[in-house]
């Protein structure tokens, strides 16, 4: 059974999902605020939160140390993890200036961000989430690689003959999918089907501003010896203005795959041959719970080499990434 989320002084729990924890302002005694639809122990199903979400100037988001794959969350959690993909999600909004995002400065806001998680928490204004994981692919690998071997196509997009499992693509592709509930499996999906979910106009924009987030990455991890091989990205439009606004977290271990650059193929990344050996992100995770689990029932619980093994990547990767 996963941890339960923390209790907060001057904020009440909202909503938890796989990784993260989501809080609200605690109402004012004796306000009658839709908050009080939460119950005495600050804890909710999202459909009793969504009075107090929809009225709610800020939000907390905290990171917990929890892990997921495969559409499950695994035990144990990974230690400080929640701290670490903070420090990275909020870099990387710096390292995107001019893409708006959700982050609010806490030293403006009329909350605070407790003490208690300071390190993993990022206080946030509230967007109307698109239901549209923007997954952008660099390389060939994962679930692409296994519908290419099938159709010789990613989520429809026609890709040259002959690539192999983490080849570099000729250019990198827009593959979205449709963010599923929670306890539900994301489902790959065509642009068409996106601008069915969302418009003409939003889906151009989520495709065409993932797309120049994912090259602009790229170039700042090559630089630090990193290669980012693929990443997901959620936008919501913001509440005020309707503007295209990054949310959730941003190109952390567990929202992308990045792989040293070294053991990249035999020249590196230039080669256009990727490998899953050196990676900085969850994949080690990911390849044990594939030989230990058949995907059905209950996953088994992490071996202690693996927790630590994935722990000492995951800083790795701030530390190559940060360092310059």
């Amino acid at each position: 059974m996963t941890a339960e989320a923390p209790e907060l002084a001057g904020w009440v729990h909202a909503y938890s999902g796989k990784v993260r924890d989501l809080y609200v302002p605690a109402p004012a005694a004796g306000s009658g605020d839709d908050a009080a639809t939460l119950d005495a122990a600050g804890d909710a199903a999202a459909l009793d939160a969504a009075p107090a979400l929809d009225a709610a100037e800020h939000l907390l988001v905290v990171a917990s140390d929890r892990v997921s794959a495969y559409d499950v969350v695994l035990e144990p959690g990974i230690p400080g993890k929640g701290a670490l993909l903070t420090q990275l999600s909020t870099w990387w909004f710096d390292q995107l200036e001019g893409v708006p995002n959700h982050l609010v400065d806490p030293t403006t806001a009329s909350v605070s961000v407790p003490a208690a998680v300071r390190d993993r928490a990022m206080l946030v204004k509230p967007l109307d989430m698109y239901p549209v994981e923007c997954v952008v692919r660099g390389y060939l690998v994962g679930s692409g690689w296994a519908e290419y071997r099938e159709t010789g196509r990613v989520c429809g997009i026609e890709l040259p003959a002959g690539l192999h499992d983490g080849d570099r693509l000729p250019e990198p592709i827009y593959t979205p999918a449709y963010k599923a509930p929670l306890g539900e499996h994301d489902e790959n999906i065509s642009f068409e089907r996106t601008v069915e979910l969302v418009g003409a106009d939003v889906a151009a924009a989520l495709r065409d501003t993932s797309l120049e987030i994912y090259r602009r990455a790229s170039m700042v991890a090559e630089a630090r010896g990193v290669v980012l091989a693929d990443t997901k990205f959620e936008f919501g439009a913001d509440r005020s203005t309707g503007e295209l606004t990054l949310g959730d977290e941003v190109l952390t271990s567990d929202s992308s795959r990045f792989w040293d650059a070294g053991g990249a193929g035999a020249a590196g990344a230039s080669s256009g041959t990727g490998s899953r050996t050196d990676s900085f992100d969850k994949q080690i995770v990911r390849n044990w719970l594939s030989d230990n689990w058949d995907k059905t029932g209950t996953p088994p619980a992490l071996p202690p080499e693996i927790v630590e093994r994935t722990a000492a990547r995951y800083r790795e990767l701030i530390e190559r990434l940060t360092a310059h």
